[in-house]
């Protein structure tokens, strides 16, 4: 099938385009914001005098809340509509980031990092949300595979602009400065962001009680769609966040003997392929809608094969161009994992869409903060032996396909039944 417009929808143009990268700029800076302790773990056990495990509940910490915070995300983004969430989200990051600078103590920095993991949870979705609303459905595919090159770019910020901040001027200064990006972003949502464009409003429909979260929800995850975008999302996205998040650093020098300087070049190729692939990936699903699967599917399997081959290399340090590799492979990964919004996208109605983007968005962060998890543990149990630790990445892979393989005919089957639906619909619209 190819995606193709649907009754209704709105006409994108230059307008679309300059409110939607005023919400792609916030999320711009949030992922700056999250991902602003991979480059700095190392730093944060010194200056908080902690181990592996405990360096990990930093990342997880956030995660835990940003996962948790999806759903609810979700239907606040259906309720109140972009810009009140993204508002909301922007003052709740910003605030973490500044008080992560300042924390003099662990458990400090551990309510910084929460409180940031809570305003980043509300910018993704809100972006997703603001794509729809302002773009032609066929276009879906490729702006949000846009929007997760922007994440890649914040990303990059955070590995190539940040890291230097950090090892030049000190921890306080670094993360205190970076947070007044919060402020430059909020100026231009307030003032000119938009819901959506003018006659193209969302229907009206009730919104009060415990009754209308019950019926969103349930509705969402009755989908087969939604739930395979979850599962999508859950197996692709987490190799990648755990090794720009924070792991990455750490394996690249303590465990392959780099210096900083060329661990830090290798994130680099990490968000760099990423943003590469994200474009092929976004135009090809906009031009053939069936290759969403074997994409996920083929990503899922090229991560599995390089990941084994460096823990498996039968010396004490892989050889560059390994690394090189499993870095540009991973860079597959951010890409892959926006395709499962693909599927949840098509599977629900314009009223449900923030809903079925948090439970879709849920996946490949409770992936992430449970690999996080074990791998900090295992590091602590084994003495720091890295290929035990990052063997929990197959566990979670093989979990993940299991369910993508069970529910992808049900989810197809689906969704051709709702296209037909919304062609006879538009037969059947006066002229």
């Amino acid at each position: 099938m190819t995606a193709t417009a649907l009754p209704g929808d709105p006409p994108g143009g230059r307008r679309a385009v300059a409110v939607w990268s005023i919400g792609v700029s916030v999320y711009f800076v949030a992922v700056i914001f999250r991902t602003s302790l991979g480059v700095a773990g190392l730093d944060a056990a010194d200056r908080f005098d902690v181990n592996a495990s405990a360096l990990s509940a930093f990342s997880i910490l956030q995660l835990l809340v940003y996962a948790g915070m999806q759903i609810p995300v979700g239907l606040l983004v259906d309720r109140l509509g972009t810009k009140k969430v993204l508002t909301i989200g922007v003052v709740l990051f910003t605030a973490g980031q500044l008080g992560f600078a300042f924390s003099p103590t662990y458990g400090m920095a551990l309510a910084s990092r929460a409180l940031l993991g809570c305003g980043d949870a509300m910018t993704f979705i809100s972006v997703l949300r603001l794509g729809t609303r302002w773009f032609p459905a066929r276009r879906g595919p490729l702006v949000a595979q846009l929007a997760g090159f922007a994440g890649m770019a914040g990303n990059l910020v955070s590995t190539l602009v940040l890291a230097r901040l950090l090892h030049g001027i000190g921890w306080t200064p670094a993360f205190a400065g970076s947070a007044l990006a919060g402020v430059v972003v909020l100026v231009p949502l307030l003032l000119f962001l938009k819901d959506h464009p003018e006659g193209h409003e969302p229907e009206p429909f009730t919104h009060r009680g415990a009754a209308y979260v019950r019926r969103q929800i349930a509705a969402s995850w009755r989908e087969p769609g939604t739930r395979l975008g979850l599962w999508v999302h859950f197996t692709t996205q987490f190799p990648a966040m755990v090794f720009l998040l924070l792991w990455g650093l750490p394996f690249l020098v303590e465990a392959q003997g780099l210096s900083r300087a060329t661990a830090g070049e290798l994130l680099t190729l990490v968000v760099l392929s990423n943003m590469v692939i994200g474009l092929v990936y976004g135009q090809l699903v906009a031009r053939h809608h069936g290759a969403r699967l074997p994409l996920a599917l083929g990503t899922v399997g090229a991560t599995a094969v390089m990941w084994a081959a460096t823990l498996a290399y039968p010396a004490d340090h892989a050889p560059m161009w390994l690394l090189i590799v499993l870095c540009a492979v991973l860079g597959a990964c951010g890409p892959a994992s926006m395709l499962g919004f693909d599927f949840a996208r098509p599977a629900n109605p314009p009223e449900r869409q923030g809903t079925a983007s948090g439970i879709t968005n849920m996946g490949g962060f409770v992936a992430s903060m449970t690999t996080l998890f074990a791998v900090g543990v295992l590091l602590d149990a084994t003495g720091d032996d890295y290929t035990v630790a990052f063997s929990a990445v197959f566990v979670l892979q093989a979990l993940g396909v299991s369910q993508i393989l069970r529910l992808r005919k049900r989810a197809a089957r689906r969704e051709r039944e709702r296209l037909v639906a919304s062609r006879v619909e538009t037969l059947h619209v006066p002229a």
